[in-house]
């Protein structure tokens, strides 16, 4: 098994849009380079949200130690702040033990909140103000709470959807707390050099291919039982108001299951949230020109990240 050194050890990222087979190409790299795997999507911190989060089994970890799966309950807060102190932490921790650390998944804020400082520092929290702002969104609905934050913060406001309850109150409660808006937190200090020899991949399809793995993958979700798994984690109590409950895959079966849709219809506006996602998934990465982009239609993808890596190893050895 190969072993690094602390000026050889790179942070490897693979990141892209959903469907396009990080997970398994970043098992594959960490197999053949002893690596360990940090995941950079915000779902699959939440436990018992397994199905519609496309969340890898053990058997498909094949032994490799994944990070900040399964960390917290659909009810609990977790921001990119916090994502940024954990994910540092482990990866510094990989790095000692002379190990290489593949930060992978689709969450661009996350994947910036690591790599670039992001500065998160100035925006403090209160559990009680969240809880009353959740209370309020499951009472008169979230969108107005958008209607709020736009007039106290347009730009926020304009960059996030009116379902997303998170977002939303953490923005709400940055304000109430510190009267400065969350958007003047939200900013890179590239002042600083960088903290990793970083190295970038993204996988991408053509979007006709994109297109028709999404619709296969919230198919194979369907089958599983995708359904069952949101009905029991309304019947442990959390509310559809949760930002974990609005994320794509469930919030569309809650939709379902109230009786406000068929199944099929359900299943059809999954598809086409999905595939809106990964075109957002798009924006955010191209506008990264660290990234080098590969096709696994076209190119052996994680042939060519072992590759680059190991001729990093070699010129700086």
């Amino acid at each position: 098994m190969k072993e690094f050194s602390d000026i050889q050890t790179p942070l490897v990222v693979i990141c892209g849009p959903t469907a396009t087979g990080k997970s398994d190409t970043a098992v594959y790299v960490a197999e053949k380079l002893n690596g360990e795997i940090i995941s950079a999507d915000s779902m699959l911190v939440y436990r018992g949200m397994d199905i519609g989060t496309a969340k890898p089994f053990p058997t498909e970890m094949r032994g490799i130690p994944h990070h900040l799966i399964d960390i917290v309950d659909p009810d609990q807060e977790y921001s990119a702040a916090l994502f940024q102190e954990q994910a540092r932490a482990i990866i510094l921790d990989i790095m000692k033990r002379k190990k290489l650390p593949i930060l992978v998944g689709g969450t661009g804020l996350y994947i910036g909140a690591v790599i670039d400082d992001y500065d998160f520092s100035g925006a403090r929290g209160s559990e009680q103000y969240r809880k009353t702002l959740l209370k309020e969104a499951e009472e008169h609905g979230t969108s107005k709470l958008h209607e709020r934050l736009r007039e106290i913060d347009p730009k926020a406001a304009a960059k996030l959807h009116p379902n997303d309850a998170r977002r939303i109150i953490r923005a709400l409660e940055v304000y109430k707390l510190t009267g400065a808006l969350i958007s003047s937190f939200h900013k890179i200090d590239r002042t600083r050099s960088a903290n990793y020899n970083l190295l970038m991949f993204g996988l991408i399809l053509e979007r006709e291919k994109l297109y028709k793995k999404i619709e296969q993958r919230v198919d194979r979700m369907i089958e599983a039982g995708l359904v069952d798994e949101v009905q029991r984690l309304l019947n442990r109590g959390f509310s559809p108001a949760l930002s974990s409950m609005r994320g794509l895959g469930y919030k569309e079966i809650i939709e379902y299951l109230n009786g406000d849709m068929s199944l099929d219809q359900s299943v059809d506006i999954l598809k086409r949230n999905t595939r809106r996602f990964a075109k957002r998934q798009m924006t955010w990465f191209r506008r990264d020109n660290r990234i080098k982009w590969l096709n696994p239609d076209q190119v052996d993808a994680p042939g060519a990240i072992i590759n680059e890596i190991t001729r990093f190893i070699e010129g700086v050895s």
